[in-house]
């Protein structure tokens, strides 16, 4: 195999790893054996290899010492400092979107918002691709590759570990009025509101998750070291 057909190769495993994890068909905390993942999809393990190191470095995937790759997981502590981390981050996304978007901008994130209803309607889950959609989207408007790229890798490690929640309809559907008021917001221009909303939000699905953990008991998870 050519190298730019193995990078190709590779590139499509990344993809289709990520996918599985983020829906939580591969759950947090799951090892990646490699010879019955490479055997599931008709690949060599060379490629195989180079996706699992791509996620890891992404954070969705973490290098355990004589164990190999493992999905994810984080206790309590761990979720709290992600939140601030994506709260601080994200808040000042919101605000920087308020002044900088356009009308693509505006017009991707009130599609974002239609899309998650019609999913709703549709008596479908909540799914992690409708929110991350919107939240790209919003970022797309920051104008800031660097808090983007920050953001992106924890959002998904926060879809990681929500992945194993039974969401409630009622934070669904308040998930969604969020983020219909910050797509006003934005295209408003009003950068105040747009981060006081982002906050509230973060705040309320930081404590849907933590609240969560507690109940299932996996509040003590220690993420693996690196």
């Amino acid at each position: 195999m050519s190298e730019t057909l193995r990078r190709g190769l590779a590139g499509q495993l990344v993809g289709a790893l990520r996918e599985r994890i983020l829906t939580g068909e591969i759950p947090s905390g799951t090892r990646i054996n490699e010879v019955e993942v490479a055997r599931e999809l008709g690949v060599s393990r060379g490629p195989l290899r180079e996706a699992i190191r791509q996620l890891v470095s992404e954070g969705l995937l973490v290098h355990v010492p004589n164990k190999g790759a493992v999905v994810f997981e984080a206790g309590v502590a761990e979720v709290e400092a992600l939140f601030e981390l994506r709260s601080a981050l994200e808040t000042a996304a919101a605000r920087l979107a308020a002044g900088r978007r356009d009308r693509k901008d505006v017009t991707a994130l009130r599609r974002a918002c239609d899309r998650s209803r019609k999913l709703m309607a549709g008596g479908r889950r909540f799914a992690h691709r409708s929110s991350l959609d919107f939240h790209r989207a919003l970022l797309d408007a920051a104008r800031s590759p660097r808090i983007a790229e920050q953001v992106e890798r924890v959002h998904q490690q926060i879809t990681v570990l929500r992945s194993l929640h039974n969401v409630p309809t009622s934070h669904t559907e308040a998930s969604m009025a969020d983020h219909e008021e910050l797509a006003e917001a934005i295209a408003e221009g009003r950068a105040d509101r747009a981060a006081e909303v982002m906050a509230r939000h973060l705040d309320r699905v930081r404590e849907q998750m933590i609240a969560h953990m507690a109940d299932s008991g996996d509040a003590g998870v220690v993420t693996p070291e690196q």
